[in-house]
């Protein structure tokens, strides 16, 4: 309200001095030529426009003095007077026009401003908003502030998601701890203890210290992921190794579950990425697929080029993820196990950043689950 009224006071001030600026100017103009001058123009003007000759006038009986323009010199001047009249006045239409257009514009998006405040503002419908002229307008920014609420949702269900790991993980941390602390307590109470008894609760507290060092390394998952910002050092990489290799680092972590890696790949297969993190990418993807898998089941890895890409197969037999759930694989903080009753899957992360780091390298990650049997396919240019 302020803004407009200081807005219409301008507009009028501007407009009195508009008015008031034209008399005063033709006042100097009158008081320049007959004063300063003093008659000066009035003698130019008729030296070089102005005849005079001796006429008999016949009703008085004498000669006199007449004035009459010169027609032949004055053409010119007035031709020249009017040419510079027709300009001044397209000049002062074109400014008129000029000005009438900045204030419709100015006026255009002042009215636009407020009406995008309000929309944004106010949960309403862009018919209650916008005018049937801004048409256009309001289908663009609905479907702007849809876009803003999903990303909305997103971030809160992300962050609520991520409370109630946090709060999971506190709560998991107690139990394996008093555990530890009470089979400690026994063995440093009972010196005496069966070297059997002994035996068995130093193993049982080997495995909750354990258990502790893993929900403490998903705390520094998330505390890592937070404040990582993943950036990329792509090289010509030889994917065909890389992959083997990566099987052979996770045959005890197979065998411990009685399950293999088939991995079916061609030589000389190459991609151009950062080493590292597609590593980490493949990596998070097989240790989900053991994670998941029924055990003394094999988990098989094949690669194959199409056209310009190359694309990385991981199939593992396990329970068939539900539809609902295979939507969210790929969020943050996402668990397929909610209710945290097995220790399958970690922070929620891995397939997260997995997805991410895809996608900075322009492929694409996917995944379907059906009778039991779950694929990722990831998607990644080739290297020439």
């Amino acid at each position: 309200m302020d803004i407009k009224l200081k807005t219409d006071t301008s507009k009028s001030v501007k407009i009195l001095a508009a008015v008031l600026l034209i008399p005063v100017l033709c006042i100097a103009l009158y008081y320049l030529v007959d004063s300063v001058w003093n008659g000066a123009f009035v003698d130019w003007f008729e030296k070089n426009y102005m005849s005079t000759r001796d006429e008999y006038l016949p009703d008085a009986g004498h000669y006199a003095v007449v004035r009459s323009p010169a027609w032949s010199e004055l053409k010119p001047l007035l031709l020249i007077l009017l040419i510079c009249a027709a300009f001044l006045w397209l000049v002062s239409i074109l400014a008129s026009a000029h000005f009438y257009a900045r204030t419709k514009v100015r006026r255009s998006i002042t009215k636009t401003g407020r009406m995008l405040r309000a929309y944004m503002l106010q949960d309403k419908d862009t018919t209650e908003i916008f005018p049937k002229d801004y048409a256009e307008l309001s289908v663009q920014m609905a479907e702007i502030k849809a876009t803003m609420h999903r990303h909305e949702q997103l971030l809160k269900e992300e962050a609520a998601r991520k409370n109630d790991l946090i709060t999971y993980l506190a709560h998991d941390l107690k139990t394996p701890l008093t555990s530890v602390i009470g089979y400690l307590s026994l063995l440093d109470e009972a010196p005496d203890m069966p070297d059997g008894q002994k035996e068995k609760y130093v193993r049982i507290t080997l495995d909750k210290a354990r258990r502790l060092e893993k929900l403490t390394n998903e705390f520094f998952e998330i505390t890592r992921y937070n404040l990582q910002q993943i950036s990329l050092e792509k090289e010509t990489i030889d994917l065909s190794y890389m992959l083997v290799q990566m099987t052979d680092e996770f045959y005890p972590l197979l065998t411990s579950r009685g399950n293999t890696a088939q991995l079916t790949v061609r030589e000389n297969m190459t991609v151009y990425g950062d080493a590292v993190k597609l590593a980490r990418v493949f990596n998070n993807i097989l240790k989900n697929a053991i994670a998941y898998s029924y055990p003394n089941t094999p988990v098989e890895i094949w690669a194959e080029n199409r056209e310009d890409d190359i694309w990385i197969y991981f199939r593992n037999k396990g329970k068939t993820i539900p539809a609902q759930k295979l939507a969210s694989i790929f969020e943050k903080f996402f668990r397929l196990d909610e209710a945290r009753t097995t220790n399958a899957g970690g922070a929620g992360l891995g397939l997260a950043i997995a997805k991410e780091i895809v996608t900075l390298h322009g492929g694409n990650i996917t995944v379907k689950s059906e009778n039991e049997l779950t694929t990722f396919c990831l998607v990644l240019p080739s290297c020439h």
